[in-house]
C-alpha cells in the first residue's frame, strides 16, 4: 500500500508516548484502522492509552495480550484494541470472528498485525515503534485520506 504521508518522532518517556497517542486520536473517526508494530516493551499499549484518554475514556487501559481484544465504548463509537501476539495460526482470524469488528462505527487498533497477515483490512495509519537508547522512536505512516487526517495534528512532516 502506498504511503501518503509519514511522520517520525522521538518519544523520550511514557508521558511523550501518551501525548503522541492523544495527537493521533484527534483525527480518528468511525471506520479507522490503525496498526501498531514493534517489539515487546516498545510502548504500543502506552500509545493506545494516550489515544483512549484523548477520546474521553477515563478507566484503565490494559494490554489485550491474553484476551486478544479489549472493547471500549466511547460516545457512539466502539474502540477495539487488538493484540495478536499470541496468535500462532493466521486462521484464528476466521475462527475468532475478528472481521466482524471492522465496521463504520468502530475504531480498530491492532498490535502485532503481522500475526494475521493478509486478513486485516488496509490500515489507514501504520505505526512502528522501536526502542531507542533513550525512550522510543515512533514512525507513523498514512495509507488513506482518513489516515492522513490523523497525521495532521501529530508532528511536522518528514522532509
Amino acid at each position: 500500500m502506498p504511503i501518503i504521508d509519514e511522520r517520525v518522532a522521538h518519544l523520550p518517556d511514557a508521558a511523550a508516548t501518551l501525548v503522541a497517542g492523544a495527537r493521533l486520536a484527534r483525527g480518528f473517526s468511525g471506520g479507522i484502522v490503525v496498526s501498531l508494530s514493534g517489539e515487546l516493551g516498545s510502548g504500543k499499549t502506552t500509545l493506545v492509552r494516550g489515544m483512549l484518554h484523548e477520546l474521553g475514556w477515563l478507566g484503565p487501559v490494559k494490554s489485550p495480550t491474553y484476551t486478544l481484544v479489549e472493547t471500549y465504548l466511547i460516545s457512539s463509537l466502539y474502540f477495539y484494541h487488538f493484540d495478536f501476539y499470541r496468535v500462532s495460526d493466521p486462521g484464528e482470524w476466521e475462527t475468532g470472528g475478528f472481521a466482524d469488528y471492522f465496521r463504520p462505527d468502530a475504531i480498530c487498533v491492532i498490535e502485532w498485525p503481522e500475526r494475521v497477515a493478509g486478513r486485516l483490512p488496509v490500515a489507514d495509519v501504520a505505526c512502528r515503534m522501536e526502542l531507542a537508547p533513550i525512550g522510543r522512536l515512533l514512525a507513523v505512516a498514512a495509507h488513506t485520506a482518513s489516515g492522513e487526517a490523523c497525521l495532521a495534528p501529530f508532528l511536522p512532516a518528514v522532509p
